[in-house]
């Protein structure tokens, strides 16, 4: 079994909680799942956008053959983006936490006709897939949000979660589908943020309290394999 690259910590404390075993989602129903793409847009992925984060571009091939490797098995790919409304009023409190002119920047630049809108040029989108906009760090907020009306009309009940940052807006909506009773599972090589500490100890903590942790490659071989026995079912 591939090994995550976490603390031993979280490892051994995820193992004791499931008695020795790592994952929490061994399984997956393709047909029920959904891989959820968070935020790569050009504000967070494009080199000079005031929230480039590096390791954001870095994470694009493996989203790319996870969601190929989605729509293959029957689930689907549903890409979130972040837009900042032209309401004045719209987040006042955080508005107040930060400098005017670096709020207004980022109103201007993810409005929905601004240059940080749209989904980064690495990532491939197909015409199957599902976009839902997002106001906040989680896109279940506020609830019912575009994201959850879509998926409870498919069904779905697993989520896949990848994008940037790890900590924040990935985490934000990780954590909100797991309290929203979706079995969620967050891609180690799938998520990306400023830091590896960051990153890992995100990853670390949702393993051990909110839902899983694994690799691209261990889900790409979980959606081959549920897809392969629903053929020989048929």
């Amino acid at each position: 079994m591939e090994e995550l690259n976490l603390d031993p910590y979280f490892i051994e404390r995820a193992k004791g909680r499931r008695g020795g075993r790592l994952n929490a989602y061994e399984t997956l129903i393709p047909a029920k799942t959904a891989l959820i793409v968070v935020d790569m847009q050009d504000y967070f992925v494009t080199e000079g956008m005031p929230s480039y984060t590096k390791r954001a571009a870095e994470i694009a091939p493996n989203i790319n053959r996870l969601a190929v490797a989605m729509r293959a098995a029957g689930g689907c790919v549903v890409w979130i983006q972040t837009e900042a409304p032209p309401d004045p009023d719209d987040w006042a409190n955080r508005a107040e936490a930060t400098e005017p002119a670096k709020w207004a920047s980022r109103q201007e630049l993810l409005a929905k006709d601004g240059a940080g809108f749209p989904i980064a040029p690495q990532c491939e989108v197909a015409p199957e897939d599902h976009v839902a906009i997002k106001l906040r760090y989680s896109a279940f907020i506020p609830y019912p949000s575009e994201l959850s009306n879509l998926l409870e009309a498919k069904g779905i009940d697993t989520l896949l979660i990848t994008g940037v940052a790890t900590s924040t807006c990935c985490e934000s909506t990780a954590r909100d589908a797991s309290m929203w009773d979706y079995r969620t599972i967050m891609v180690e090589d799938g998520n990306a943020d400023v830091s590896e500490a960051l990153h890992r100890n995100t990853l670390g903590k949702f393993l051990i309290a909110f839902g899983d942790v694994q690799t691209t490659d261990q889900l790409i071989a979980r959606l081959g394999k549920a897809a392969g026995t629903a053929s020989a079912a048929e």
